[in-house]
């Protein structure tokens, strides 16, 4: 399966691609300096494959390129960085705690 992902400023989301087709998105407020994630869906019949991971991972990585700090209030997006915690930095050091993030 071929997967894209691409954020789609218009729609305030980063969005996944799955075979050409949309998989799912997380969405998000811009402030300045700062990108709150407020709300990550896959698709129910891309379950399971991993998409929301991969979502998540090459958003965050666009986020950290464009120098952007991150606020994780969606759930997904926080109980991802718990797993991952080279991307913990990304979350301001005064609100990890927070987030439940060290």
């Amino acid at each position: 399966m071929e997967t894209r992902v691409a954020d789609n400023p218009a729609r305030h989301r980063y969005e996944i691609a799955a075979d050409g087709e949309l998989a799912g998105f997380t969405v998000y407020e811009l402030r300045p300096e700062v990108i709150a994630f407020m709300h990550t869906e896959i698709g129910d019949e891309f379950g399971g494959r991993g998409l929301g991971s991969i979502l998540v991972r090459c958003t965050l990585d666009d986020v950290r390129s464009r120098g952007l700090a991150v606020l994780p209030y969606c759930p997904f997006v926080r109980s991802w960085l718990e797993r991952h915690e080279d991307y913990v930095d990304l979350v301001p050091a005064d609100t990890r705690a927070q987030f439940g993030l060290a």
